[in-house]
């Protein structure tokens, strides 16, 4: 084995180590004395310890780093599983808050839809009725649907307690001279003539020129005739007659006033 000349050697150790180094005999009287031997030897001894010294530092620093560099990675894989962990939890947020807004579109939109249904309740509806257009309420024209629905079933009493109620509940409607003639035509079917008479007249008094009205009079007569009060029957069809000529009423007032006299 060639050992390489260490330039930090005195001449005496390099001497010795390369009588070592070749396994010649070694002879202090020869080369060098035992002093000089001696401290080659301590010398490198000493370079030895120094190199294992180094070497024993250097593999500590390593093992620090190595260590350091492991706590690290712990770290960076404990913040990556934090973040992981708070990413979830965002997520698991976001969909609660998209569902939560969801649920609060679909309220929004039933309350919506609950206060436009409740706001057509009292919402002006146009209706022709007696051939004239009017704007009612829906309770109004509810309400007088009902009370003629009792009438056209014939139950004269209670109808006519509807449309009583309806004048008291709704003074200004639309439907007033209307209510007028089945009010009277309700009196009239439960045989209570002076109570058809005046709604009748009531009718043509505060509107004498409604399509009603001829048979309003007509009506009137009708009553008369059964209180047996000819000669005001006989006043009321001439009445008729001049006011309203051309109407159906009004040929048939001419009848009756033929069958009169």
């Amino acid at each position: 084995m060639l050992l390489r000349p260490h330039s930090g050697l005195t001449a005496a150790a390099r001497a010795a180590l390369l009588t070592l180094a070749c396994g010649l005999p070694l002879s202090a009287h020869a080369l060098f004395s035992d002093d000089e031997a001696r401290r080659a030897i301590l010398e490198l001894r000493q370079r030895v310890d120094q190199g294992n010294e180094q070497r024993r530092a250097e593999q500590t620093r390593n093992t620090e780093q190595i260590e350091q560099l492991r706590r690290s990675l712990l770290d960076l894989n404990n913040q990556l599983e934090q973040a992981r962990s708070e990413l979830a939890q965002l997520r698991g947020q976001n969909e609660q808050l998209t569902r939560l807004v969801a649920e609060l579109q679909r309220t929004q939109t039933d309350l919506k839809q609950g206060l436009d249904d409740r706001m057509r309740q009292f919402e002006p509806q146009k209706v022709t009725v007696d051939g004239k257009e009017i704007q009612v309420r829906p309770d109004e024209r509810r309400d007088y649907d009902a009370a003629l629905e009792l009438f056209r079933k014939g139950d004269f009493p209670n109808a006519a307690a509807a449309f009583q109620s309806f004048q008291r509940r709704y003074p200004g409607s639309g439907y007033n001279e209307t209510v007028l003639y089945w009010l009277g035509n309700a009196f009239y079917g439960k045989r209570d003539y002076r109570e058809a008479m005046a709604a009748f007249r009531n009718l043509v008094n505060t509107a004498p020129q409604h399509m009603r009205a001829p048979e309003a009079l007509l009506s009137i007569a009708m009553c008369q005739i059964e209180l047996k009060d000819r000669p005001a029957a006989r006043r009321t069809l001439d009445e008729l007659i001049k006011t309203h000529p051309q109407s159906e009423a009004a040929a048939e007032a001419k009848e009756r006033l033929a069958a009169l006299r």
